[in-house]
């Protein structure tokens, strides 16, 4: 595939790496660092932020975790530590009962894996996927709001925008919700999460997925501070996703800022110099 050009600085938020070969035969495309880095660097992505895909439940993160920053060295991926939680991220009655009595098991993560996710140098962010891994206890949130790192969420269908404003958007911790938290293709919560804009001053929105030109250009144009680009790869090639925003109806400055700018004051490890 030849290399996209297009004169832009362009970081990646939202990419998946997974560590091994059992994992990517069972749960995720087959890619190996090697690819990805490939990849991203036909699409002009100079660097990109990198976590584990979807685990078994009772497996944990611990090690995919430490695998998936153990591959970004000497590549221009930055690692994420992927949380689990004991909580149903739910609104039913029948999700609250069970919250009522749940507990921390021993693959669950805890405050103290926070603090060393936070403070080894390893990690510069974090990932939740409350529907298929479960929301953190209150402790681990309370341990989140400590370090003050970014949080990428996976918000849908499932664990909706609103669903992310109750849980998450009283802390003071950057979240950054994947699809304009309208995975898959559910063009009414992309506008809900849209309008959450104006409520709080530490929501992102990251463009993986969303194929409705209107509504990227809405967001770039109402809040050009606070989208970021993210490819979602390798579930797509992110040539896709530059390609998309690089195709939009605005200015030149949004695009910089949803490209580069935008991602870099986020995330640190996405910086300028970060990728020299």
């Amino acid at each position: 595939m030849l290399e996209l050009e297009h004169g832009f600085r362009v970081v990646d938020v939202n990419a998946q790496l997974d560590p091994d070969a059992g994992s990517v035969a069972a749960r995720g495309r087959e890619i190996t660092p090697e690819r990805l880095e490939r990849e991203m660097h036909q699409a002009g992505v100079v660097r990109a932020v990198v976590s584990p895909g979807r685990r078994p439940r009772e497996e944990g993160y611990l090690r995919a975790n430490n695998a998936v920053a153990r591959l970004s060295v000497d590549r221009p991926f930055v690692a994420f530590a992927r949380l689990n939680g004991a909580r149903d991220p739910g609104s039913k009655t029948t999700s609250r009962l069970r919250n009522l009595t749940a507990s921390r098991k021993e693959y669950h993560v805890s405050p103290d894996d926070v603090e060393q996710y936070a403070y080894d140098g390893r990690f510069h962010g974090f990932v939740v996927d409350p529907v298929h891994d479960g929301l953190p206890d209150d402790e681990v949130l309370d341990r989140l709001d400590d370090v003050g790192l970014p949080i990428l969420v996976h918000a849908g269908v499932d664990f909706t925008p609103t669903a992310v404003a109750d849980a998450l958007l009283g802390y003071d911790f950057p979240v950054v919700l994947t699809s304009f938290g309208g995975f898959p293709l559910d063009r009414d919560l992309m506008a809900t999460a849209i309008d959450l804009l104006a409520e709080y001053d530490d929501l992102y929105l990251e463009t993986s997925f969303v194929r409705y030109r209107a509504v990227l250009e809405r967001a770039l144009r109402e809040h050009p501070d606070r989208v970021l680009f993210g490819s979602g790869a390798p579930e797509t090639h992110p040539d896709v996703g530059v390609m998309e925003l690089l195709t939009l109806d605005v200015s030149e400055d949004a695009m910089t800022r949803a490209f580069s700018n935008n991602p870099s004051r986020v995330v640190e490890g996405l910086a300028p110099g970060s990728d020299e």
